[in-house]
């Protein structure tokens, strides 16, 4: 099965630490989502498989007319198959949750949410210059649940200057006794042309701590498990049949379309990505062409590629699939490697699998680029 994203690329405030394209001026909305339909035309052969999946992201959907969102589900439904009881999440901000959307949006077949909580504490919140508060925060949930969504995620920052240990409990234990089944946490990333990277070389505010963002990932992976909660990819926790059906296709190599400036599109040997400037993607709309770069994958990026997102699930990095697609002496120099891993209790064997430990689990991305083959290219 597949996948389709769409990303809604405008926003009420800039959070100082996003660096995803999206624009806080809204006059171009309308000609937006008109121009997405046209690419949803244009793409409408290139997954071949039905849609399992539909995840609205930005950016800020939940910001986007309800009329606007019809028609562009009338078009998705008009130019792709999909499959009974499909996944279809809508990425929303607290302050856009009210009776009257969330209505709005299940009349849509929208059946899955994402709130951008960030935190519910109202320090963090002013600090990464969100646009709501945190009675709001606590509202959003209710309100979710009033109308009927049990199919919520949240997504917490940690890491952050003004977070203490005892107030990243707080925001941890807030949204399991509210009842979320699925919770999505990042470190703070400090990422270039941001208003925090410039907020910081002015030391205007106070630079990340790393050790104190290992201890807050090392003190979540230990309330989430007390929770009951599966550690099954390494941002994301979950309760059992509760995971992220659109997420974890990304992490196991399925094929997916990405609309709209900026995204990123899929299938197996090729990756594309549109271009990120606003006005420049609705002018190609308007003349009936695509505009984006192509990448066709080499097999050893294939291979990097699923070390990557592997490494990064409770499932690991599975040898008897490297062996079947990459050949057995690819499965024989990852043993090799990963061979100092284990000794030093980062990684672990089982069932013909690579698993990160608890420790391991803070490395992942080092580990997983140590692991990377080199192509004749490179």
């Amino acid at each position: 099965m597949a996948g389709l994203y769409i990303h809604i690329p405008f926003c009420r405030k800039a959070c100082h630490y996003c660096n995803f394209h999206f624009s806080t001026t809204h006059q171009q909305l309308p000609a937006m989502l008109a121009a997405m339909e046209k690419e949803l035309q244009l793409q409408k052969d290139y997954l071949q498989e039905p849609l399992a999946t539909i995840y609205l992201g930005g950016g800020t959907p939940s910001l986007v007319p309800i009329e606007l969102l019809e028609s562009l589900f009338l078009q998705i439904r008009s130019q792709f198959q999909i499959v009974d009881g499909a996944e279809i999440t809508i990425e929303t901000n607290p302050d856009d949750i009210n009776p009257t959307a969330l209505l709005a949006w299940k009349a849509l077949g929208i059946n899955r949410l994402s709130i951008g909580i960030q935190s519910f504490v109202d320090a963090d919140l002013q600090w990464m210059n969100r646009a709501h508060h945190a009675q709001q925060a606590i509202d959003s949930i209710r309100l979710a649940k009033q109308a009927g969504f049990d199919n919520l995620t949240i997504d917490l920052i940690y890491g952050t200057p003004t977070l203490s240990d005892e107030a990243w409990k707080q925001n941890v234990d807030l949204a399991i006794a509210a009842g979320i089944s699925h919770l999505s946490c990042y470190a703070l990333t400090v990422e270039p042309k941001t208003g925090l990277e410039k907020m910081i070389e002015k030391k205007q505010i106070e630079a990340v701590d790393p050790e104190k963002q290992a201890r807050h990932f090392s003190l979540l992976m230990q309330w989430m498990e007390e929770a009951g909660f599966e550690h099954y990819e390494i941002s994301n926790f979950a309760l059992p049949g509760h995971r992220s059906k659109h997420n974890s296709s990304y992490w196991s190599g399925a094929s997916y379309l990405g609309i709209g400036p900026s995204a990123h599109s899929f299938n197996g040997t090729s990756r594309q990505w549109n271009l990120a400037n606003n006005s420049l993607y609705i002018q190609s709309m308007n003349k009936g062409s695509l505009p984006f770069e192509l990448e066709t994958l080499t097999a050893e990026q294939q291979l990097n590629e699923y070390i990557m997102t592997s490494l990064r699930t409770m499932e690991g990095l599975n040898l008897n699939r490297v062996s079947a697609l990459w050949g057995q002496e690819k499965t024989a120099q990852i043993l090799l490697e990963s061979k100092k891993y284990i000794a030093r209790g980062d990684a672990y064997l089982e069932d013909h699998a690579l698993i990160l430990t608890k420790a391991g689990r803070l490395l992942a991305d080092g580990i997983a680029s140590d692991l990377f083959f080199l192509s004749a290219e490179d």
